[in-house]
């Protein structure tokens, strides 16, 4: 399935059709229809999150009877394309349906040369940066001078970067003056417009054939400037027709030249019925043919190589298969590393006791390292699921994205809490014996406990992006969305595989102690990473809320405090055989005042909250792309730093390595700029950039060169000496 296959569902299912080759769309056939009254568009330019559009005029006015020219003009965010009327593998082409007065008519899109855009095995045509596509409009002979013409189209563009796609519609407006005489160039957008007139590809009568033979595609083409040149490339005006990733290799004649083509799906399954057309494009110039099916033209071949194709797509799809490999074997590498981070160690430790207990219960040994896998790999599933929809969905978000909502932050803060407070003896889930004398044992109950646990253990993973997990959720983000959720289960794996190997172990079970008291001091023992998880998450959710969040938040923890304090005492009172009702309804309604608390907290309005991400002693400023250009215009390089409060490496990194007196002398020395892009609360600027390097979370340390240029990524676990003499090579 195609990176965006979950968009083009979607839109297909409202009735858009963006799938290359449907002939609704992939002609992209302009429609007229009257202005109604009601719909009224203001002039000028629309925006969204990642494109501006305008309707802009070749002329300054339109002469009655004439025919005038007007451009869509599109300024797309860096890193984000459109696509061409053939999108090629994936995608869609800017549709316009136009609003005019009546006698006025639009012509079809005057398409400028597309760019070849790869990803992975898939190869789509499209633009960037700034674009204009024009449109005759033909202006009736009544048009009345000294009037203004009102232009309006609905324009839905498909904006896609290499890891999702939006579509966003826009209504735009032009009103052009109506005067006698030849209109001079518009000053504004003229120059820009003619100059996309003049090189955009047209019927040039160049005579062209299509040969197909043993699974072979050969294209000819003979006439005007088509001698002695060095590059060629064939776009098709249809998809299905070529397979877009394939090269195209060629060569010239004393009479034109002919390229050799891969057939695509719909050719080799329905065979060369009809003519080809499409534009092609060459050092010379390019042109629109239609190839008719026949014999390879005279005079087409036997001279030089023509160079510049894209490469074989065996290589691409070599690529893909090798890079699913690789990120899945270091997504079970950083899984199983996430065992030994801090912020998954106390859920592990509790389950560690647990397994103790039923050690020499070899059937609930088993049972529970299965359902703890269990609940580890559907929670990850839940997760990529989540993700990936909303990436199709144009949402900006990447690893971690739970843990930069306050409301679930202070939600796993009061459940850490309440899982300190079983462990302590304050009151008891899943109480039992375990031989004469022993307590309550330190496990939630049965196989619902192993799994609950390894759903908690995978919520509290995502601060703890270990080493290797980062490349592999970046690639996981890319690749259709069967690769990805591999890469996502290969992670869970990797994070369960340890506990599900000793409990299927009967050798290693045997090896640990019996049951007793000591069970009783261990849970304890454990219940102190528990209020120091908490503790850390209460300090992460006042970065994300400020004073007023943090005081309700308290509140909240002191009254699930008191109401598992009545719990456990009407625990106690019933084992008695006393009756527990006060206590009991008591403690019900303490927890509902702990939850009401717990949901005014996370929606309280941020107050005095940091602007950036506590990031040691250096001197540092916020990030934002505009910084890190005008740092480089000044010739100085660029340290940055994306982090976030509740990343656990961040944290570790920035007291390790950027906090050195070392490495701020470094530096001052290298006149380097230090930038911090905090992502502890959400910022879509900030994953938008961590998508465009290939991530999925933080951290990720970025160093630009002072003479410009792309940045060198830094290793995830900083040290001083790869900081430093990183800043002097740069």
């Amino acid at each position: 399935m195609r990176p965006t296959a979950f968009l083009y569902a979607l839109l297909l299912c409202l009735g858009l059709s963006v799938l290359p080759g449907v002939p609704s769309v992939a002609k992209a056939q302009p429609v007229s229809r009257p202005v109604e009254a009601a719909a009224v568009v203001p002039p000028g330019p629309q925006r969204a999150d990642n494109i501006e559009a305008e309707l802009v005029p070749l002329s300054r006015w339109a002469a009655p009877g004439s025919t005038v020219v007007v451009a869509v003009h599109q300024t797309i965010a860096p890193g984000w394309h459109t696509y061409w009327r053939n999108p090629g593998d994936s995608g869609g082409p800017t549709t316009l349906d136009w609003r005019l007065p009546a006698g006025v008519k639009a012509g079809e899109i005057v398409w400028p040369l597309p760019t070849r855009q790869r990803l992975m095995s898939l190869v789509n045509y499209g633009y960037s940066g700034e674009v204009y596509l024009p449109v005759p409009i033909e202006v009736p002979a009544s048009a009345r001078p000294g009037t203004t013409l009102p232009l309006t189209v609905d324009a839905l563009f498909l904006v896609c970067s290499d890891q999702m796609c939006v579509p966003v519609q826009m209504s735009l407006r032009l009103d052009l003056p109506i005067r006698e005489g030849a209109p001079p160039l518009d000053p504004d957008h003229g120059a820009a417009i003619q100059a996309v007139l003049e090189a955009a590809p047209r019927p040039a009568g160049l005579d062209a054939r299509a040969t197909l033979q043993n699974g072979v595609l050969t294209l000819s083409a003979t006439g005007g400037s088509l001698a002695d040149l060095s590059q060629a490339y064939f776009y098709p005006f249809e998809g299905g027709i070529i397979d877009h990733a394939a090269a195209q290799s060629g060569h010239s004649g004393p009479n034109g030249l002919s390229l050799t083509l891969t057939p695509g799906g719909d050719l080799t399954a329905k065979g060369l019925n009809g003519p080809i057309s499409g534009v092609l494009a060459t050092d010379a110039g390019a042109w629109e043919i239609t190839a008719q099916p026949g014999v390879v033209l005279a005079g087409t071949t036997g001279g030089k190589a023509l160079s510049g194709e894209v490469e074989a797509p065996s290589a691409g799809t070599r690529l893909n298969l090798g890079l699913i490999l690789q990120s899945a074997l270091f997504a079970l590498v950083g899984g199983l590393i996430l065992n030994l981070m801090p912020c998954v160690f106390p859920i592990l430790a509790m389950k560690a006791a647990a397994l103790a207990a039923s050690a020499h219960q070899p059937r609930e040994a088993r049972r529970d390292g299965l359902l703890f896998l269990a609940g580890v790999l559907a929670t990850f599933l839940v997760l990529a699921v989540v993700l990936l929809a909303l990436r199709a969905g144009g949402e900006a978000v990447g690893w971690g994205f739970q843990l930069q909502s306050p409301a679930v932050i202070a939600g796993l803060a009061l459940l850490m809490l309440a899982v300190g407070l079983n462990l302590s003896g304050v009151f008891h889930v899943g109480a039992g014996l375990q031989g004469a004398g022993a307590g309550p044992l330190s496990r939630l109950p049965g196989g619902a406990g192993a799994f609950f646990t390894g759903v908690l253990a995978v919520v509290v993973a995502a601060p703890c992006t270990a080493p290797f997990m980062a490349a592999a959720l970046g690639a996981a983000l890319l690749m259709p969305w069967p690769a990805a959720l591999l890469i996502f289960l290969m992670l869970g794996l990797g994070l369960g595989l340890p506990y599900l190997a000793v409990s299927l172990s009967p050798g290693l079970l045997r090896r640990l102690p019996r049951p007793g008291p000591w069970m009783d001091r261990l849970k304890g023992l454990l219940a102190f990473p528990m209020y120091g998880a908490a503790l850390w998450l209460v300090w992460v959710f006042s970065r994300q809320t400020g004073a007023e969040g943090l005081a309700l938040l308290m509140a909240a923890a002191l009254t699930t405090a008191f109401a598992l304090w009545l719990f456990g005492l009407t625990q106690a009172q019933r084992a008695l055989g006393r009756s527990a009702r006060l206590s009991g309804g008591f403690s019900l309604i303490a927890l509902g005042a702990a939850l009401v608390l717990a949901v005014i907290a996370g929606r309280a309005p941020v107050l005095g909250a940091a602007s950036v991400a506590e990031s040691g002693p250096l001197a540092s400023a916020p990030w934002s792309a505009d910084s890190v250009r005008a740092a480089q215009a000044e010739g100085r390089p660029v340290l940055v730093n994306f982090t976030a409060d509740w990343c656990v490496t961040c944290k570790i990194n920035e007291r390790a390595a950027l906090s050195s007196p070392r490495v701020a002398a470094a530096l001052k020395a290298t006149n380097a700029v230090y930038l911090v892009g905090d992502w502890t609360r959400r910022d879509d600027a900030i994953t938008r950039e961590l998508e465009r390097h290939g991530r999925s979370g933080v951290p990720l340390y970025l160093l630009y060169p002072a003479n410009g240029g792309e940045p060198r990524i830094l290793p995830q676990l900083l040290t001083e000496g790869v900081v430093i003499e990183a800043l002097k090579g740069a």
